[in-house]
């Protein structure tokens, strides 16, 4: 694959990460312990303490990521005109330290899709800003390890924040409101670090004096495009995690078993990041994506046909080998795809593209499930992927 990034390829190799590539998965780290404290919590919360249908799960999920996908496009492309990072990731994060404070609030189930707004508001803010930042520190020979290895950082936090949950949950007796408020801490502690130890990284001179990039797919070259339409075709069958919870739920796992299972496939995705990431600047990312495209849609169908609770360990497990192999590789990938004057820009339209069909996918995985069953929305999700997979291996 021929790549049209040409900072810092020739820097020598190293297998310990970039100062702001450790930081950045340091201030990842604690926030995702309060975003996984809150996200296993909140469909459980949703459908037990306030009453709201599984239909709702997916409205409010589907709402706030495709809010979140959207203004990935806008920030990434305004990052890349002002040469500026790292303030968009701080604002990002600070928005959704405070959606916590807003879930301790709620009463009804508005409240809460108005905290998810604000959480993906956030999201959406930092995401594009965050992932250029992770590229311009790093050699690009080392992307795949450098996302790999933040992937890993995020996904420990993701192990802590649900066992945290379960503790808390059972010391509080599901006083759901006091836990909301724990859940805030450690995403400020995350602010906090982002704030004194990450820095600005000095813009090459060749992206300095490049033009200011367009918010239009036209400056994109025809691989980045490809991968555009082929994730397009993935997104439309992949449902929300929350649907996965649920699902464990629907087989008879209790509250506290639901979350445990959760941990599991995060301890798999945390223990796989980092090594899948430096297997893909070996062996080729299109590989392990192509892979990981597969892999998906035998998950989902296994997900679908189970009807036994230990089978959905096994599912959990390698789900969260799916996420290693594709998460962070997918970041690596279009940053090689794109020059770096527009590596911004260009994750958040992928970001952005993709989001719109997985509110789609979301809001049809809930009326799947409402009407035709639980197990409705992972055959839907396994075709898709399988599709999405075919059409990448076939073509550049």
């Amino acid at each position: 694959m021929k790549t049209t990034d040409t900072t810092e390829k020739h820097l020598p190799a190293s297998k310990k990460p970039p100062r702001n590539v450790f930081f950045l998965g340091l201030v990842s780290l604690f926030n995702d312990i309060a975003s996984e404290m809150v996200y296993p919590i909140v469909p459980l919360f949703l459908t037990t303490a306030l009453g709201a249908p599984v239909a709702i799960v997916g409205i409010i999920e589907g709402i706030a990521e495709a809010t979140a996908s959207m203004l990935k496009a806008f920030s990434g492309w305004w990052s890349d005109r002002l040469r500026h990072r790292k303030g968009f990731v701080v604002m990002g994060y600070t928005l959704s330290s405070f959606s916590r404070i807003m879930l301790a609030l709620s009463t009804v189930w508005m409240h809460v899709l108005a905290a998810r707004f604000i959480d993906r508001f956030g999201k959406g803010t930092r995401t594009s800003a965050r992932d250029a930042l992770i590229a311009d520190s790093t050699p690009a020979s080392q992307r795949g390890a450098a996302f790999g290895f933040h992937r890993a950082m995020d996904t420990v936090g993701a192990i802590i924040g649900p066992l945290l949950a379960v503790l808390f949950l059972k010391l509080l007796n599901e006083e759901f409101s006091l836990f909301f408020w724990l859940a805030a801490i450690p995403s400020f502690i995350g602010v906090l670090i982002l704030v004194a130890f990450v820095r600005e990284p000095k813009q090459p001179q060749s992206v300095q004096a490049a033009p200011p990039p367009k918010l239009s797919l036209r400056q994109f070259n025809r691989p980045f495009k490809m991968f555009l339409l082929v994730n397009v075709i993935f997104a439309l069958g992949n449902s929300s995690d929350a649907f996965l919870i649920l699902r464990a739920k629907s087989l008879g796992f209790t509250i506290t078993g639901a979350v445990v299972l959760y941990v599991v496939f995060n301890i798999v995705y945390a223990l796989s990041a980092y090594p899948l990431g430096r297997l893909a600047d070996r062996w080729g990312a299109k590989k392990v994506l192509i892979t990981s495209f597969l892999m998906f849609a035998g998950i989902y169908a296994g997900i679908g046909v189970t009807s036994s609770r230990m089978f959905l360990w096994g599912w959990f497990a390698l789900y969260g080998i799916f996420m290693a192999m594709s998460e962070g590789i997918s970041k690596a990938y279009i940053s090689v795809l794109v020059a770096p004057q527009v590596r911004a820009t260009a994750l958040g339209v992928f970001y952005a593209i993709t989001g719109i069909f997985t509110f789609f996918s979301r809001l049809v995985a809930g009326l799947l499930w409402q009407y035709m069953g639980p197990a409705a929305p992972f055959f839907y999700g396994a075709a898709l992927s399988l599709l999405a997979g075919m059409i990448f291996l076939k073509r550049d």
